[in-house]
């Protein structure tokens, strides 16, 4: 059965350890789009909230003053980057909205510097180390994707990466690439006796999304010690058929790229045509919260 027709996109994934210090971490963020970009990236993901620790560990007010407007100055920073490398990029932002209105976001800044739009991440977690719910609203974007000068692209944001519905509907929507930024890690206390499994479960979800949506997935985590939580690094590329392309290092500051040739959407959609035999007359339960047996 013939494929798809080739077509490849070069993909960057920035990972990193960051400091206390914010311009320290946006300065090597900037770093690492420009190593990307001289290894042939055309498209370079950047961690979640890569400008800051995650604060999220603790609830405090001082630090939403970390927090910024979109447009603003990382997006006007990492906007000039993409400008005069000629990359997309997809740069996530503690975003401002509004006196007391603040999202974790994924901006997409195109290759000319301009901003096409962003994703507020719409499942906001609240468990230990991770208290998100104290400083984002959940997101209003509805699942997006957005036409860029190499792909449709798709962009969801760490806890998103455990639900399905948010793959779905970001395939639906025509993503061809999807990607994660992450901050993700152990718990220090659990790593000897679950940390394998859990890393595992992560990447087998993403995974799972690749094979079910026939696209590609990309998940840029961090690494380093930060508090009580030791990210695990292990940012990943996989293909529409859920094999891992390039994964990098749990402990290593690393900047992969990766080429992801489209054509095998067609590919992989035409043999396991899961879109085609949806049963979309029969779903309508989805939105409920539970059903009762």
């Amino acid at each position: 059965m013939p494929s798809g027709s080739s077509r490849e996109v070069r993909v960057g994934l920035v990972q990193m350890a960051c400091s206390e210090d914010p311009q320290t971490n946006l300065e090597k963020a900037l770093a690492g789009l420009e190593n990307a970009a001289e290894k042939g990236a055309q498209v370079v993901c950047l961690q979640e909230l890569f400008r800051t620790r995650y604060f999220c560990q603790v609830e405090d007010a001082a630090h939403f003053d970390l927090a910024e407007p979109v447009p603003g100055p990382t997006t006007e920073a990492v906007g000039a980057v993409a400008r005069k490398l000629g990359v997309t990029v997809v740069a996530s932002v503690f975003e401002r909205r509004a006196a007391g209105v603040y999202h974790n976001s994924a901006v997409m800044i195109e290759g000319d510097g301009s901003i096409l739009g962003l994703y507020r991440k719409m499942h906001v977690p609240d468990d230990p180390l991770y208290y998100e719910k104290y400083y984002f609203s959940p997101g209003d974007t509805g699942f997006v994707s957005f036409a860029t000068r190499h792909a449709r692209l798709g962009a969801l944001v760490c806890w998103d990466q455990w639900y399905p519905e948010a793959a779905r509907i970001t395939a639906l929507k025509g993503a061809q690439i999807l990607f994660y930024p992450t901050a993700i890690g152990w718990h220090p206390s659990e790593k000897a006796e679950e940390g394998e499994a859990q890393h595992e479960a992560w990447e087998t979800m993403q995974r799972a999304h690749a094979i079910a949506n026939g696209i590609f997935v990309v998940a840029v985590n961090r690494v380093g010690v930060e508090g009580g939580l030791e990210f695990w690094g292990a940012s990943f590329v996989c293909d529409p058929f859920g094999r891992v392309l390039a994964r990098a290092s749990h402990v290593d500051e690393e900047t992969l790229v990766v080429s992801c040739d489209l054509g095998k959407i067609e590919e992989v959609r035409r043999n396991w045509p899961f879109l085609r035999d949806r049963r979309i007359d029969a779903y309508e339960s989805i939105t409920s919260r539970y059903l009762e047996p």
